[in-house]
């Protein structure tokens, strides 16, 4: 049905549609100090706006609005339809705790008293 309005319109819906996605959107990528925002995020990659970002490769962080949630590391990205569509190998959620390194029963005392 788009094929019927001028090349003008369309942009215009287009671009209007892309401020749309930035504005509902709280995740950001960050690479460094540059900070790009998310139009849509999906289990194997996210894309972004291609006329902001650069081509990305590599370890990137996730943020949602001020939270980090993830780390990801890019092994592609292709500019499709004015969006620059980022695939990447594996996405890993930061914790705000050491990752252990060893089984903890969940029966274990919690600390030891010192003897008296």
């Amino acid at each position: 049905m788009l094929e019927f309005l001028s090349k003008e319109i369309r942009e215009g819906l287009e671009a209007a549609r892309k401020r749309d996605l930035r504005r509902k959107s709280r995740l950001r990528v960050q690479v460094g100090g540059a900070v790009f925002p998310i139009l849509r995020f999906w289990d194997e990659g996210f894309a972004l706006d291609a006329t902001l970002t650069p081509n990305l490769r590599g370890l990137v962080d996730v943020y949602d609005g001020a939270n980090h949630i993830f780390q990801c590391l890019i092994v592609a990205s292709v500019e499709e339809n004015g969006e620059l569509v980022c695939d990447f190998k594996r996405s890993t959620a930061v914790l705000d705790r050491p990752a252990l390194d060893y089984w903890r029963d969940e029966n274990a005392p919690v600390g030891y008293l010192p003897r008296a």
